[in-house]
């Protein structure tokens, strides 16, 4: 799958989100993510959030995925 593609999956679950998804081989990825979405949830929950996001190809089309997920505060602080 293209990053490119993810990062319009995540982008349409989370709108206003800043999304940067890189992959050497379209197969293993690594994700950044900045979103208001994230603030007050547990590190398991932001997770959910972005494999709902992806949708089923996690785990199929995309074998690892690697998330740095952070609300904007801890970006700012």
């Amino acid at each position: 799958m293209d990053p490119a593609a993810i990062e319009q999956r995540i982008l349409q679950a989370m709108p206003g989100a800043q999304v940067r998804v890189h992959s050497d081989d379209n197969v293993h990825y690594s994700a950044r993510i900045v979103s208001v979405d994230f603030s007050d949830r547990s590190r398991i929950e932001r997770h959910r959030l972005v494999h709902a996001a992806i949708g089923p190809e996690l785990g199929r089309e995309i074998h690892a995925l690697s998330l740095d997920l952070k609300s904007p505060d801890e970006v700012a602080g």
